[in-house]
């Protein structure tokens, strides 16, 4: 079972930028995804194995960036002019190779906290 693991998350003030990292145990396509208080989790982006792919949430199109390091086994999520209703806890898991389903299951998640 692929192992993933969340980090980065913080406190920043409206108009910063944060960058998430996600480690991996086993190369695969994987996504991002969040969690407001109180909300459903959503989608944000995912990438494909080769980083060839990626797809985006129209809320977070233009803002956020994913990308991936095979070298390092590890998933970027840059977040760049954040909004105050960014504020979640981020998540990532493992998708299928389309990038269209999420396969994995959830680890513990790090918290983004914007401030207005």
């Amino acid at each position: 079972q692929v192992q993933l693991e969340e980090s980065g998350g913080g406190l920043v003030q409206a108009g910063g930028s944060l960058r998430l990292s996600c480690k991996y145990s086993e190369e695969s396509a994987v996504g991002w995804f969040r969690q407001a208080a109180g909300q459903e989790r959503e989608f944000v982006s995912a990438i494909n194995s080769n980083g060839g792919s990626t797809r985006y949430s129209d809320s977070v199109k233009g803002r956020f960036t994913i990308s991936r390091d095979n070298a390092r086994n590890t998933i970027y999520l840059q977040m760049n002019s954040l909004r105050p209703e960014d504020t979640a806890v981020y998540y990532c898991s493992r998708m299928s190779a389309t990038i269209n389903i999420r396969i994995g299951t959830w680890g513990q998640g790090t918290q983004v906290t914007v401030s207005s």
